[in-house]
């Protein structure tokens, strides 16, 4: 298993439904406290960045 280096988010209040990144060069990692199974999305950069973009996109 790789052993990936996570960061809570510092939108996170205290409680138990925290999200987690960890980022390579080459992928994004996200995962959730909470999530009991413990999966982790991975994505490209390019991909995460378009996510975190678009709420900030106006309406047309």
């Amino acid at each position: 298993m790789t052993a990936y280096a996570w960061q809570k988010s510092s939108y996170c209040a205290q409680g138990k439904a925290c999200v987690h990144i960890s980022a390579t060069p080459t992928s994004i990692h996200l995962t959730e406290s909470a999530d009991p199974t413990q999966s982790i999305l991975t994505t490209n950069p390019a991909t995460f960045e378009a996510l975190l973009n678009t709420p900030k996109s106006p309406r047309t």
